[in-house]
């Protein structure tokens, strides 16, 4: 088995990877994983517009912003490694994977996990019925008309009301399938009121509230789907033959699992402090890995945050032993980062990252240290289900540093 010794191993070539590889390489010998065929990430194909504000000060569409990521990656001289899969551990920071030449072994002095988030299937949704064909998540819809050049249906059903399944939406009348029914099971649709608007009155698209899909149904092909009316129990059928499952995030954190990193059991990545540091010495995570999910751009300005401390790390800076956590309480179901040091930097952006099951419009927040409160404050911005809320990291500048946990709360 060839053995490859790069200063930097980094595991997938998405905005966070790329970006933390571009930093990396002016300093270090960097050498990028990607499981895909090719580098960029979900953008790219994400063919509608609204991506690299934040980091490239520039409105792009996804294929775009992923091409751009790729090419300062490649221009920085970034060992960039497609179609090859990590799999397995073989050390501390020690990694097995197979590329297209074969089986090769990745001994490096740092290792940086960017492995992104995805959408939970019909299987992790549990949603019954038949078995048809039709049934796909928002990245297998927009890869399949986008990268792949396939039809999809005529008439689709949209489970979700987040930014990305408008996203879907867009993607479907590219592909001349009409969206029937777009569903949601809380109170109000997750996405922004703009897009809400927009989407009803433009695109015409009727969105069902309190509302679940209890069964698909077809052979073949679906023909249907049930959905409940959760106030009344009122069930009926929607015809369609495709079913977009969107949003509901998950990270993809097998390898973080594989190598018995603690884990932040709110989202189901590692849990990480403010420099993006794991549990295991020299492993790093970043990203959507981190909070899924989050924009793409925020996610690039993570990977340029952590390089500085990977960098650091490779100088012989060590961080303190002494934590404090960071935990929350319902309606908010987790915050990243979730661990303060004594000598830390600021969590990325100077922003912490958090997720909310319920909507709050101006939510009114405390923050506690034991059985003190460090601050109680009204922010002017709403908090809602599936999209993150983030709140200025000023929020913690009470916090000892040596003292005990800290909690978050919505009063």
């Amino acid at each position: 088995m060839k053995t490859l010794n790069p200063d930097v191993v980094i595991v997938g070539a998405g905005p966070a990877g790329l970006t933390a590889a571009r930093h990396l390489a002016a300093t270090v010998d960097v050498l990028v994983i990607e499981r895909e065929d090719q580098a960029g990430g979900i953008p790219r194909h994400s063919a509608h517009i609204g991506y690299g504000l934040r980091d490239l000060h520039r409105v792009m569409t996804g294929p775009q912003y992923a091409q751009r990521l790729v090419e300062q990656a490649r221009d920085a001289s970034v060992d960039l490694r497609t179609a090859s899969m990590v799999t397995r551990w073989r050390g501390e920071r020690t990694l097995e994977a197979t590329t297209p030449s074969g089986l090769v072994q990745i001994e490096a002095a740092a290792v940086l996990l960017a492995t992104g988030a995805r959408e939970r299937s019909r299987a992790a949704r549990m949603i019954p019925g038949d078995r048809p064909a039709g049934v796909m998540t928002t990245g297998q819809l927009q890869s399949t008309v986008h990268l792949l050049h396939r039809p999809v249906g005529t008439r689709a059903v949209v489970v979700g009301s987040e930014l990305v399944s408008w996203s879907a939406v867009l993607t479907l009348r590219e592909a001349g399938c009409a969206t029937a029914l777009m569903t949601t099971t809380h109170e109000r649709p997750e996405s922004y009121a703009a897009f809400n608007v927009a989407g009803r009155a433009l695109l015409r698209v009727p969105v069902a509230t309190r509302t679940r899909v209890t069964r698909i149904i077809g052979r073949e092909r679906v023909t249907a789907v049930e959905v409940q009316d959760l106030a009344t129990g009122i069930r009926r059928e929607v015809a369609c033959d495709t079913v977009i499952l969107t949003g509901d995030w998950m990270p993809d954190s097998e390898l973080a699992r594989a190598h018995n990193l603690a884990i932040d059991h709110g989202h189901g990545g590692p849990l990480i402090d403010t420099a993006q540091r794991t549990s295991a010495p020299g492993v790093f995570a970043a990203g959507n890995l981190c909070h899924p999910v989050d924009t793409a751009d925020v996610a690039a300005l993570d990977g340029a945050a952590v390089a500085t401390q990977i960098i650091r790390w490779l100088q012989g800076v060590r961080p303190s032993e002494q934590t404090v956590r960071l935990t929350v309480e319902a309606p908010l179901r987790w915050v990243s980062p979730g661990l303060l040091r004594s000598g830390d930097p600021a969590a990325p952006r100077e922003r912490l990252v958090l997720w909310s099951d319920e909507s709050r419009s101006r939510p009114r927040l405390t923050v506690r240290q034991g059985a003190d409160i460090l601050t109680r404050r009204t922010v002017n911005w709403p908090m809602s289900p599936g999209r993150a809320f983030r709140l200025p990291w000023s929020v913690l500048s009470g916090v000892d540093p040596r003292g005990v946990d800290v909690t978050i709360s919505v009063r």
